[in-house]
């Protein structure tokens, strides 16, 4: 396959476009922006604003993502710096001045500040140390992701004659009340475009030949797409719906506050990085901020996760953290066991379920001893919840128009499935269900939940399927004769033009659907390596293998790195290139620079399992190859030899 031109040429530009962006400040006021000045960034008013008798905005106004507004507010500001210049040499008085300046031009709703107090809690917690006599195969635990988005308010703007409205403001607004105290109030802002741009034209001879113009056009054609619209119905949680002014009351021992603290200020930004830039806040709006408040199972889950966390982020040790990790874990298993007794609650039973099982994908170390279930028995769990609630059929009678909403807790089931399946060399559990969405072209959420699209996800379903298969001894010609139908499969996925580019716009924002593409893009590249891994007689070295590994490593340049991008997103694709990356291949710099860039969070979490699991398999297969051995030892393989039992996702 044949790698994107556009990934191949503009690597490097969006390296330095990247670059230029954090350079930029952007915080100067747009009327300043607008005119290409240097803003001194006084407030309220800069001074160039206040000299020029001209409206000084810090917050984007209507008119700047719109080539027509911004032109004609340029013209406008022309206009009032014309006669303000003409008011001085006629020794008009500034406040004669004033009266003769029309009103303002822009208008935005004022944002309110995100005020994050400590959050503390209380109410009892079951202090039982983990008892090695509870039967852990349970039949299923207990509610995570399982949470109705509450009804956002769009709040729009008033219409001036000249401009019509182009932004909204989305806000949510959380407020979390220990024993009728207020500790926590958690208010979001979410500004997105609800513009859809004309067809761009095809010449500039519509438009004066003067090169700010010009730039200005070029520029707000690319800025009409900084703020995607944005579906905040998009899942089917189970929940009901709250209201946007819900206070929400959490309720833990005094010995666990400083557990859910850490929690909300540094476990939930790494949950659902991907959800989060399609829905804007959406993960701890709609999901977890709910489920903390009405399932202990899932709170107890929560708890667990921040000692873990703090134990592997912060390098703490000793009794106590590990005593809180053990203690959480263990108060989360009893409390599905009696919810599963009572045969009650199945959705926060299968949503707690599911917490625990990703959760750990986000935190934790390798070396990590502590008692815990494996993964896959929990989800053994969770696919009988998944059934007794019909889910898969749920996603099957959704229609291809797009305003059908997948149940937010079958497309993070299905997300595991898929490649939690490649992790034990196992059959997908709904493997029929994708099959038959993929033929229907249907959604299960796949893209908005995790980044890549639901077609390619399926097709590593399929790929998972014949890898058990081949485990079983399938004749090798018909497995040959599968592998080029699956590769055909993934070739017309390609999209018809180089769609991969950089995901910034000139502002410096994610372009949430340019993100999923590449992400997709990277996938796409990662399933092609699996499934010539299972070509009889493949290596590493081969120069097909090659080739994707190193294209690979080119698409990763569009991804965003460093602790707020989106790597630790990846593990699952970045294992499978890594694992088959030889000495020479650009992959490992580059996999190498983005673990500099990550800092300590290249250690922990699905990331950091990756990142060890890789160096083990360079170290055996540079060795092997050193001794003129080519084979190469496959990634599940060592997982196996080293008893490692991870979901890397």
């Amino acid at each position: 396959m044949a790698a994107p031109k556009n990934a191949v040429l503009s690597a490097a530009d969006a390296k330095a476009a990247a670059a230029k962006m954090h350079r930029r400040s952007r915080s100067g006021c747009f009327t300043c922006r607008l005119r290409r000045k240097k803003c001194e960034e006084g407030k309220p008013a800069c001074k160039a604003c206040k000299h020029l008798g001209l409206r000084c905005d810090y917050k984007r106004p209507m008119w700047w993502s719109n080539g027509e507004q911004r032109r004609n507010q340029k013209e406008v500001i022309k206009n009032i710096i014309k006669r303000t210049q003409l008011s001085k040499k006629t020794t008009q008085t500034p406040s004669a001045a004033n009266v003769n300046t029309p009103p303002s031009l822009c208008h935005s709703v004022p944002t309110s500040a995100e005020v994050w107090p400590e959050p503390c809690s209380r109410a009892p917690s079951v202090g039982s140390p983990l008892s090695t006599g509870c039967d852990f195969a349970y039949t299923s635990p207990e509610g995570y992701f399982a949470m109705p988005p509450p009804p956002q308010p769009m709040i729009g703007h008033p219409q001036y004659p000249m401009f019509s409205p182009y932004e909204v403001d989305i806000k949510t607004e959380r407020q979390i009340f220990i024993n009728g105290e207020q500790t926590r109030r958690d208010s979001t802002v979410s500004t997105f475009s609800t513009y859809q741009p004309p067809p761009m034209p095809n010449g500039m001879s519509g438009y004066p030949a003067d090169s700010w113009v010009q730039q200005d056009y070029f520029e707000s054609q690319s800025e009409s797409f900084t703020e995607e619209p944005v579906d905040f119905n998009f899942f089917e949680y189970p929940h009901a719906p709250v209201t946007p002014d819900h206070e929400t009351v959490i309720n833990v021992d005094d010995c666990d506050k400083y557990l859910l603290t850490h929690f909300f200020d540094k476990v939930l930004k790494l949950i659902f990085p991907i959800l989060d830039v399609n829905q804007h806040g959406s993960a701890r709006a709609d999901v977890i901020l709910p489920a903390l408040e009405s399932n202990k199972a899932y709170l107890h889950c929560c708890l667990s996760i921040a000692a873990t966390h703090m134990k592997a982020a912060e390098g703490l040790s000793g009794e106590q953290i590990d005593n809180d990790i053990v203690r959480h874990r263990y108060a989360a298993i009893s409390e599905l066991c009696e919810a599963l007794g009572r045969d009650e609650n199945h959705s926060q039973i299968l949503e707690a379920t599911l917490g625990m099982i990703f959760f750990q994908c986000s935190v934790g170390r390798a070396d990590d001893a502590l008692p815990d279930i494996p993964w896959h028995q929990h989800f053994q769990a969770g696919i009988s919840l998944v059934n007794k609630l019909d889910l898969p059929t749920a996603v099957m009678d959704l229609t291809a128009s797009g305003h059908s909403h997948p149940p937010f807790n079958m497309a993070l089931a299905s997300w595991i499935d898929i490649l939690g399946a490649t992790m034990i060399g196992r059959l997908p559990t709904f493997a029929d269900t994708y099959r038959e969405l993929n033929m229907s072209g249907k959604s299960a959420g796949l893209a908005e939940l995790m980044g890549c699209e639901d077609n390619i996800m399926f097709l590593i379903s399929e790929i998972a399927c014949l890898d058990v298969q081949k485990a079983e001894g399938i004749n090798e010609v018909m497995l040959c004769k599968y592998v080029e139908v699956l590769a055909n499969e993934i070739g017309m996925t390609e999209p018809h033009h180089d769609t991969v580019q950089t995901c910034f716009s000139t502002t410096g924002a994610i372009r949430p659907k340019q993100l999923s593409i590449n992400i997709t893009a990277v996938f796409r590249i990662a399933a092609r390596i699996y499934l010539c891994s299972l070509v009889p007689g493949y290596e590493p070295r081969q120069p097909g293998t090659c080739h994707l590994v190193s294209q690979f490593a080119e698409l990763m340049n569009f991804i965003p790195a460093g602790p707020e991008g989106f790597d630790r997103s990846l593990a699952w694709p970045l294992l499978i290139a890594g694992s088959a990356s030889v000495s020479a291949s650009p992959f490992r710099s580059m996999f190498d620079e983005r673990c500099k860039r990550l800092g300590d969070a290249a250690d922990f979490g699905s990331f950091g399992r990756v990142h060890g699991l890789l160096q083990d398999i360079w170290q055996i297969n540079d060795t092997a190859t050193a001794r003129g051995e080519y084979q190469g030892v496959r990634w599940r393989d060592v997982m196996q030899q080293k008893k490692w039992d991870y979901l890397l996702i």
